[in-house]
C-alpha cells in the first residue's frame, strides 16, 4: 500500500511540474520572443515562422507539426512518453491561447532575449525533467544520433541553425542572431533545471534480474550494458549493470528498471568524456543484421 501510494504520490508531482513548465514555457514564448519576432528553435520555431507568416494560431501549428515526432517517440521510448508528450504540448497550447491577449511583457530586444530565454529554460527543463517533450526535435536527434557521430545537443544544434538560417532570410539576420542568442541562454537555463540534457551520462544499476534489464535497456534505448558481479553486506549476491546513454534518456531508463525490479538500485552520473564507439559499432552491426 504504501509503495502504492508513493508511486501515485510521484505521478503528481511528475504531471503538476509537467504542466508547470508548460505553461511557463507558453508564457515566455507569448509574452517575449512572439511579439518581437524572436524565434525558439525546432518545431516550435518553425512554428512561429508559419504563425508569422500566414497567421495561423501558434497553439494548432504547435500540435499539427509535433504529431509526426510524437509518434516517432512512441516507438522508441514507449506510451509514457507520448502520454506526457501529448499532456505537455495540449497544456502549452492552450496556455498560449490564454496568453496571447496579454499585453506583450516588452518591446526591447534584449530583454526579451534574455528573460524570455531564462523562462523559457525553465519551462522546457521542468517539462524535460518531468519526462514530457515540448518540441520533437529531440526525439529525431536521438534517434538520429544513434547513425552520425554527433551527439544529441549537436545534432539539435544543426537543425536549429538551418531554422534560423530560414528566418534571416525571412526576416532579417537580425532576428535570426536573436533568436540564436535566445537559443544559447535557453539551453544553459534547460541543462541547470533538467540537470544536464545533452551531457552524457553513467548509470550504474544494481539488480537481481541483470539479463531481463540489460536486454529491455538495448530493446528499448538501443544502449548495451556491461554486467558485472557485486555483493552487497547484508543483500548478498547482485548483478551490477553499467550503462552510457544521454541525459534525455535517464527517464526512460527508470521507468525500464521501475517496471521489471523496484527494488533495484540506480546511480546516475555526469561524464565527462567518451573514447571509443562500442555503442555505435554494436548498433551498426545490428542493423546489418550481424
Amino acid at each position: 500500500m504504501d509503495k502504492k501510494k508513493r508511486i501515485n504520490k510521484d505521478d503528481f508531482v511528475s504531471f503538476f511540474t509537467l504542466i508547470a513548465g508548460a505553461v511557463i514555457a507558453a508564457f515566455a514564448i507569448e509574452e517575449f520572443l512572439v511579439p518581437n519576432t524572436i524565434l525558439d528553435g525546432g518545431v516550435i520555431g518553425v512554428g512561429i515562422m508559419i504563425n508569422t507568416l500566414t497567421g495561423i494560431p501558434l497553439s494548432i501549428l504547435t500540435i499539427v507539426l509535433n504529431v509526426p515526432f510524437l509518434i516517432a517517440g512512441a516507438k522508441r521510448f514507449g506510451n509514457t512518453f507520448i502520454i506526457k508528450a501529448a499532456v505537455a504540448m495540449v497544456v502549452f497550447s492552450v496556455a498560449i491561447e490564454i496568453f496571447e491577449p496579454w499585453s506583450n511583457a516588452t518591446e526591447e530586444y534584449l530583454l526579451a532575449v534574455c528573460f524570455g530565454g531564462v523562462i523559457l529554460g525553465l519551462g522546457v527543463g521542468l517539462v524535460i525533467r518531468s519526462g514530457g517533450c515540448l518540441d520533437g526535435t529531440e526525439t529525431v536527434a536521438i534517434i538520429l544520433n544513434r547513425k552520425f557521430q554527433l551527439s544529441v545537443g549537436q545534432m539539435v544544434l544543426v537543425m536549429n541553425i538551418i531554422i534560423y538560417s530560414v528566418a534571416g532570410i525571412l526576416f532579417g539576420f537580425d532576428r535570426a542572431m536573436y533568436s540564436l542568442l535566445t537559443y544559447f541562454i535557453t539551453s544553459k537555463v534547460i541543462d541547470i533545471v533538467e540537470t544536464g540534457l545533452n551531457k552524457t551520462k553513467a548509470a550504474m544499476i544494481i539488480t537481481e534480474d541483470a539479463d531481463t534489464v540489460a536486454n529491455l535497456i538495448y530493446k528499448t534505448l538501443g544502449r548495451t550494458v556491461t554486467i558485472m558481479e557485486g555483493e552487497g553486506l547484508v543483500s548478498g549476491k547482485k548483478a551490477v549493470l553499467y550503462c552510457v546513454l544521454t541525459g534525455f534518456e535517464v527517464h526512460t531508463l527508470k521507468n525500464i528498471i521501475n517496471s521489471l525490479d523496484t527494488s533495484a538500485f540506480i546511480a546516475v552520473s555526469d561524464v565527462s568524456e567518451i573514447i571509443g564507439n562500442h555503442i555505435k559499432k554494436t548498433i551498426q552491426l545490428e542493423q546489418k543484421g550481424v
